[in-house]
C-alpha cells in the first residue's frame, strides 16, 4: 500500500509541476534550461513539500517576455490561470465576507484539499485553488453545499496564510458569541500591550482575547488610520479607515461585539462600567514590524450601545519631513517663513482627520531643540513625545483650556501649542501668550485660511488684538496619492480641468495619472495620502480685513493676488506631478468662491 501510495503521490507532484512548466515554456516565459532546472531541483527533499509556484519564485528565474523582472509568486499565478482556462482570482480580505465563506466548509476538508472558499451566492460557491487540475473535492462540494461550484485560481502562500487566518477568527468570534456575555475585569495591565502574548486569562475570555489581537494586528497590516466599532440593532460592524476611507471588515453579533468592547476600554484603562458617558483611553502596543503604536480609544453612547472608536498613532507617521507630508516649494518656504517668527500667533485649520496633528507634531519637532522650551496643551494628547513637555485637559477638575495656558506661561515656555481654539477665553490666553513674547501654534475649524479671521471675529476677539498676534494660517487637506506599482497615465477632462483651477486660467494638462488597482493596495489604486495647503501669511495689507465688515471674497481676491496658493490649486499641482487625481482633489476640498 505505502508504494502504491508513494507512487501516486510521485504522478501527482509531476502533473502539478509539469503543466506549469510547460506552460511556461510553451509561453516562452521561461527557457529550455530553467525548465530543466526545476525538474532537476523539484525532487528534492528540500523543495518537495513546496508548491511548484513557491519552488519556481524562489529560484528567481528571469521573465523572458519582461526583461528585467523575475517571475513572481503572482505572475507565475496568472500564468498557471491562463494556462488551465479557469479565472485568476485576487482576494480583498477586507470584501470578504469570512462568517458566510467558512461555514462553506470545515477547515481540515479545506486544509486536505488546499482550497478556501471565497465568496457564497444563492445560486454558486466560489473556490480558490492553486491546484486546477485536481478535482476529486468538487463533486463532493456541490453535494454538501447543493449549489454550482466555481473554481479560481489564486496565490498557493495566501491560500494557506488566509485559510488559517480565516478559520481561527471565526472559531474565535463563534466562541465569544457562545460564551462571552461581559469580560471579567483583568488587574495590573501592563502599559505596554503584547500582541498574543497575554497569559493565563479566564477561560470564557479567551476567545476575546484572540478577535481583540487579530483586530489589532489585521488594522496595522492594512494601514488603517482608525478603527470603528459600532453596534447596531441586531449585528455590529468593524470598520477600518484607509487612505480616508471607511471599509466594513467583519460583522459581528452584538454579544461579542460588547465583549470585544469591554475587553478593549479595559486595556485603555476606561471605566468599564460606565456606559452613559463618552470616555477617553490610550493603549500602547507595537506593530507586526515591531514598531511602538499608540492608540486613542474614544467611546460614544448611542441608540444600541457603545461606539468605539480607535485613532491608531505611528510614531514614524506622525512625525514626517516635509517633503513627506507633501508640503513643498513655495507652499513649505512660505510656512517656514512664518514659523521662524520668535513670537504671535500661527493657526492650522481644517476638518477632524486633515493631517493638522501631524503637520503641528512635525513643526514642533523641528524647532524643538535644546535651547527652547516647548509646552503644549492637548485634548487629549495626540502622541507622547519626550522633546515636548505635554499637558493634558481634564475638564473633571477644572483644567481647560484657557487654565492650561495659565499654568504653562509659568513655566518660561518659548513656544506654545494649544490644541484647539474652542472659545473666547482660550482665544484671549493664546492672544495673551503672543503679546508676552511667546510663539503660539493652535488650530481652528474652517474650510480655508482666510475665514479664520472672520472666525476669529465671531467669537469675540477684537481686530486690534489679530492685527497684533496672527502672523499667519495654514489650511490643509489629504489627498490619496496614486499606487506607483499600477500607476498609467490618461487624458483629463476639460470641464474637470476648468473646476479645479478656476478661478484662475490654467493650461490643460496633456497628461495626467490614474491607477487601475493592483494586489498592493487591493485594486483602490491609492497607496498612502500627502497635504494640499493654502499658507497665507497675515500681513500689513490684509489688515483692514480684521473687522467686522471684512469682505471674505475681497480678502481671498488679495491673498491670492499676493501669492497664496488655494488649496485645490495646490491639488492642482499634485495633479500635475502626477501624484493624484482630478477626482481626489475635488473630493477633499471646498468649493472656490467666485
Amino acid at each position: 500500500m505505502a508504494a502504491v501510495e508513494e507512487q501516486r503521490q510521485g504522478k501527482q507532484e509531476v502533473r502539478q509541476g509539469q503543466g506549469p512548466l510547460d506552460g511556461l515554456l510553451a509561453d516562452s516565459r521561461i527557457t529550455q534550461a530553467d525548465c530543466d532546472l526545476a525538474i532537476k531541483h523539484r525532487h528534492d527533499a528540500d523543495h518537495r513539500s513546496k508548491h511548484i509556484l513557491h519552488y519556481l519564485s524562489d529560484l528567481e528565474i528571469a521573465d523572458q517576455q519582461n526583461p528585467g523582472r523575475k517571475l513572481d509568486a503572482e505572475s507565475l499565478t496568472m500564468a498557471l490561470s491562463a494556462q488551465c482556462g479557469q479565472e485568476y482570482f485576487r482576494i480583498d480580505p477586507l470584501k470578504i465576507d469570512v462568517a458566510q465563506v467558512t461555514k462553506v466548509m470545515d477547515y481540515k476538508f479545506s486544509q486536505r484539499h488546499q482550497i478556501l472558499a471565497v465568496a457564497d451566492n444563492p445560486q454558486e460557491v466560489i473556490i480558490a485553488s492553486a491546484e486546477p487540475y485536481l478535482d476529486a473535492w468538487v463533486s463532493v462540494l456541490s453535494h454538501t453545499s447543493g449549489k454550482l461550484v466555481k473554481r479560481v485560481v489564486f496565490n498557493p502562500h495566501d491560500i494557506k496564510r488566509l485559510t488559517s487566518e480565516f478559520y481561527s477568527v471565526s472559531k474565535s468570534i463563534q466562541g465569544a458569541t457562545q460564551g462571552a456575555g461581559q469580560l471579567k475585569g483583568i488587574g495590573n495591565l501592563e502599559q505596554m500591550l503584547e500582541l498574543g502574548k497575554l497569559k493565563d486569562p479566564e477561560a470564557n475570555d479567551q476567545h476575546i482575547v484572540n478577535v481583540v489581537d487579530w483586530l489589532l494586528q489585521y488594522a496595522f497590516e492594512q494601514r488603517a488610520s482608525d478603527i470603528h466599532i459600532e453596534l447596531r440593532r441586531e449585528k455590529g460592524n468593524i470598520r477600518f479607515r484607509i487612505d480616508g476611507v471607511l471599509y466594513t471588515v467583519y460583522a459581528l453579533p452584538m454579544t461579542a461585539l460588547s465583549a470585544v468592547t469591554s475587553r478593549l476600554k479595559i486595556l485603555g484603562r476606561m471605566n468599564v462600567a460606565e456606559k452613559r458617558k463618552p470616555q477617553d483611553g490610550r493603549i500602547k502596543t507595537k506593530s507586526p514590524s515591531g514598531d511602538e503604536v499608540e492608540l486613542r480609544l474614544s467611546n460614544l453612547p448611542t441608540a444600541f450601545g457603545e461606539k468605539l472608536v480607535m485613532r491608531i498613532f505611528d510614531p514614524e507617521v506622525l512625525l514626517k519631513p516635509f517633503e513627506a507630508l507633501g508640503l513643498v516649494n513655495d507652499d513649505f518656504k512660505r510656512w517656514n517663513q512664518i514659523t521662524s517668527n520668535n513670537h504671535g500667533i500661527v493657526i492650522i485649520t481644517g476638518p477632524t482627520g486633515s493631517g493638522k496633528t501631524t503637520t503641528l507634531y512635525s513643526t514642533l519637532k523641528s524647532l524643538a531643540t535644546e535651547e527652547v522650551n516647548v509646552c503644549t496643551i492637548e485634548d487629549p494628547i495626540e502622541m507622547v513625545e519626550d522633546s515636548f513637555n505635554q499637558m493634558q485637559v481634564q475638564e473633571n477638575i477644572d483644567l481647560g483650556f484657557a487654565d492650561g495656558i495659565k499654568a504653562l506661561l509659568r513655566q518660561d515656555p518659548d513656544i506654545i501649542m494649544i490644541g484647539e481654539v474652542r472659545d473666547l477665553p482660550t482665544a484671549e490666553m493664546a492672544i495673551q501668550a503672543a503679546l508676552t513674547g511667546h510663539l503660539v501654534f493652535t488650530t481652528l475649524h474652517t474650510n480655508d485660511a482666510p475665514s479664520v479671521i472672520t472666525r476669529l471675529l465671531e467669537l469675540g476677539v477684537p481686530s486690534y488684538l489679530l492685527k497684533a498676534t496672527v502672523i499667519g494660517v495654514m489650511a490643509q487637506r489629504l489627498v490619496r496619492v496614486l499606487c506607483p506599482h499600477c500607476k498609467q497615465t490618461t487624458e483629463v477632462e476639460q470641464e474637470a480641468w476648468d473646476t479645479l483651477t478656476l478661478p484662475w486660467k490654467v493650461k490643460l494638462l496633456k497628461k495626467a495619472a490614474i491607477a487601475e488597482g493592483c494586489l498592493e493596495i487591493r485594486e483602490t489604486g491609492f497607496l498612502g495620502r500627502e497635504g494640499i495647503y493654502e499658507v497665507m501669511p497675515f500681513t500689513e495689507s490684509l489688515f483692514r480685513f480684521a473687522d467686522d465688515k471684512a469682505d471674505l471674497p475681497e480678502l481671498l481676491r488679495l491673498t491670492y493676488k499676493e501669492g497664496m496658493l488655494s488649496l485645490r490649486l495646490s491639488g492642482a499641482q499634485k495633479v500635475a506631478a502626477g501624484l493624484t487625481t482630478v477626482t481626489e482633489v475635488l473630493r477633499v476640498t471646498p468649493d472656490m468662491q467666485n
